[in-house]
């Protein structure tokens, strides 16, 4: 009855990202540099203006070496104001997939879209938010509030989407944890959190050869994020060896000469949205600032190699087909790019919804008699799945936050929809009450034999407010009374399964209280391929496998950060975020980060640690990444893990590593690798985590180095962040 595998995936085309990678890309560039103008140069590195061009994005083309007017376009779930496209599931779906090569495929299948269409630039993959506030607007862009979870994902994103020929783009650099007052707001990050936290994931994104980083709105430390020598400069190009460029977020440059100064090597959009279009920083002023002296010539030569470099290393200079649609004409494509990413995006959809409750084995759903469908969030916005601009609603089922980071659907199958066809199927009567009143859920609550209610949580950009909410969320409810409606439905019906779709953490102890609640599940925000993912898990053709990306807690208060209404968020929680937080603290979540059930179980046995680390700092040179030596091999954790259930699954199995004594106020364990492993009843698969140096290491302020510290290390693997099922130690 359990599928074991996922769901058919056609491979997508790789290319591959250039045999000799930076450095034959650079030869290239530098034998192009010389025959360029210095308006060609500018014009490389400068936007057209906003909607001078099809994409949200243009550069002007460069006729001596035949170099095209550049494509820049969001998103990094899909293509923005483009159809048809595909809309996968959000970048916090994926992450709790803890699955990499549905990481790599996802990206790879928006990579092969974009390519089609011809968009050079795809704004995506997001780790900034990292997500250290829980109601943080655009948390679900990126994958986890986790730095190495987010890493994998920035990474094995990133390595997709070259391969398939789109060039990358990591955002948003850095420090960007709100959308109230986003474009004016001081994040104020001490050093060790910024390394230990909201670079790391940048990290593996320059490991994977990531084409473009997109700076941000944000200042950092008191300095604009994107005129930043002490971000820009000197963080990411000299200390982690970034060798691409560093674009814009739309008008975040503010001035011309000192933005050039500190490391910014493409503005965007070129002007800023006023009319009649102004603030034009580059262009021909930049080509009147190395000419009188106030920008040297190498450094517009510069970036003008890392574009070009860029362009090189994933092969567009080599065919690449012309833009196909435009962003401001409705978006309709001459070309369909979708190919068969719907099983993709299914597949990822499915193997990210993660089992919460589930008393007295109500889930799966076997041929039941009779279900009552509840809530609002059951059915597609009757209005169209489309009928808000770039989602900036909260009507139908939730499928997608609001905002730039979002796309068109082709079609939105709701819950309802799957279900009732599932229904057809089984003989069951379904009863539909698909508003959030109480009183009418109740009374089709009490004609069934189970009832499921669907709530949803929303958020998105903070350039849209949505029922009061600034980007950020007002607080971690479910929207539309969903408390209330459980209650009503709960009161009426003796099992009830709640579906949450949410951007993040919602609160669930109201619905928890009420004894009819067997089963709770959470299904993010899933995509075109909402309702048929979630069937996939209520009817059990395929067992959850999905575990939290974040944790979620009893209270609001319990999480000690958020996002704050001043002009400085001060970051005081350090290093502590999330977990870290809650295990420092001794606070009890009400579900772990890593915590997901599934319909069989797993045992955990035979732990063996071989690790062969040195104590002390970091001495090797720069690699794209960081010091060469912090991603060495320095040993491995093994675990043998079986499915001691009746039925085939997945086990998402996670290595937690504990700091010796001798590192400064450290958190008590934190993530430092993870296996998904599918197993058959009674089979049993030996995995193995490969831990580098930086898995060992802390940032040392004083030092400027990665450490690592001299003692006694703790090893935990298990289920989740506190389901530990075996313990050891190794000491270097």
């Amino acid at each position: 009855m359990y599928k074991l595998l996922p769901l058919a995936i056609t491979a997508v085309p790789v290319l591959g990202v250039g045999a000799s990678g930076w450095d034959d890309a650079y030869t290239k560039a530098q034998t192009a540099l010389q025959k360029l103008s210095q308006n060609e140069k500018a014009g490389i590195v400068s936007g057209v203006t906003w909607e001078g061009g099809p994409c949200v994005g243009n550069t002007y083309a460069a006729s001596s070496i035949n170099y095209p007017s550049l494509c820049l376009q969001d998103s990094p779930l899909g293509i923005r104001f483009a159809n048809p496209v595909t809309a996968f599931p959000a970048g916090i779906n994926v992450g709790a997939t803890w699955d990499r090569d549905l990481l790599y495929a996802r990206g790879a299948a928006m990579g092969a879209e974009a390519k089609g269409l011809g968009v050079h630039v795809q704004l995506g993959p997001v780790s900034g938010p990292l997500g250290k506030n829980p109601d943080g607007g655009r948390n679900w862009e990126g994958f986890s509030v986790d730095p190495y979870l987010s890493g994998v994902g920035m990474e094995e994103t990133i390595r997709g989407m070259q391969d398939s020929g789109v060039q990358a783009c990591a955002k948003h650099w850095l420090g960007n944890e709100q959308e109230v007052h986003r474009d004016t707001i001081s994040s104020n990050m001490g050093d060790r959190e910024t390394h230990e936290l909201y670079a790391w994931p940048f990290m593996n994104a320059v490991r994977a050869n990531v084409a473009s980083v997109m700076c941000s709105y944000n200042k950092v430390n008191g300095t604009w994020g994107c005129e930043s020598d002490g971000i820009l400069n000197e963080l990411l190009k000299n200390e982690l060896g970034f060798r691409g460029y560093i674009v814009s977020d739309w008008n975040a440059q503010h001035t011309g000469v000192h933005s050039a100064l500190a490391g910014l090597d493409m503005t965007m959009p070129g002007s800023d949205f006023n009319t009649p279009r102004g603030s034009i920083f580059w262009g021909s002023n930049l080509v009147e600032a190395v000419s009188n002296g106030s920008v040297p010539q190498s450094r517009l030569d510069d970036m003008v190699t890392r574009v070009l470099a860029a362009w090189y290393l994933v092969d567009q200079d080599q065919g690449y087909p012309e833009v196909a649609f435009s962003s401001w004409n409705g978006g309709k494509a001459s070309v369909n790019v979708t190919a068969d990413h719907a099983s993709i995006a299914r597949t990822v959809a499915r193997d990210s919804i993660v089992l919460l409750k589930n008393d007295d084995q109500t889930l799966p759903l076997k041929r039941p008699g009779s279900l009552a469908i509840i809530g609002q969030d059951a059915i597609v916005n009757p209005n169209g799945a489309n009928a808000c601009n770039d989602r900036g609603c909260n009507t139908g089922t939730l499928a997608m936050g609001w905002g730039s980071g979002t796309a068109e659907f082709p079609y939105l199958v709701g819950p309802l929809d799957a279900i009732q066809k599932q229904a057809a199927q089984d003989g069951t009567t379904i009863i539909t009450s698909t508003t959030d009143d109480s009183t009418a859920a109740a009374e089709a609550a009490r004609k069934a034999e189970t009832a499921i209610v669907f709530i949803n949580s929303d958020a998105g950009e903070g350039y849209i407010t949505v029922e009061g909410n600034p980007g950020d969320r007002n607080n971690l409810d479910p929207w539309h009374n969903g408390n209330a409606l459980v209650q009503a439905v709960a009161a009426a019906n003796k099992n009830v399964i709640v579906v949450v779709h949410s951007v993040g953490p919602v609160i669930l102890e109201t619905i928890l209280a009420q004894p009819s609640v067997k089963a709770i599940t959470w299904a993010g925000i899933p995509g075109q391929e909402s309702g048929n993912a979630l069937n996939d898990i209520l009817f059990g053709s395929t067992s959850p496998s999905a575990k939290l990306p974040y944790t979620i807690a009893k209270q609001r208060s319990d999480y000690g950060a958020g996002w704050v209404n001043s002009q400085s968020d001060d970051f005081t929680e350090g290093i502590f975020v999330d977990y870290r937080h809650f295990d420092k603290n001794g606070l009890s979540p009400r579900y772990e980060f890593g915590y997901g059930l599934s319909y069989t179980n797993f045992t955990y046995s035979a732990l063996t640690v071989n690790v062969f680390a040195t104590s002390g700092p970091t001495t090797g040179s720069i690699v794209p990444g960081g010091p060469v030596e912090l991603f060495e091999s320095v040993g491995t954790v093994k675990a043998q893990i079986e499915n001691a259930g009746l039925v085939a699954g997945a086990e998402v199995a996670q290595l937690y590593i504990g700091l010796p004594d001798s590192a400064p106020s450290s958190p008590p364990r934190q993530l430092r690798g993870f296996e998904k492993v599918n197993l058959q009843p009674g089979k049993s698969e030996l995995v193995t985590f490969e831990l580098s140096r930086r898995d060992l290491s802390y940032w040392d302020s004083t030092m400027q180095k990665w450490v690592v510290p001299a003692g006694t290390f703790r090893v935990y693997v298990g289920a989740s962040s506190r389901d530990i099922r075996q313990q050891g130690t190794f000491t270097v």
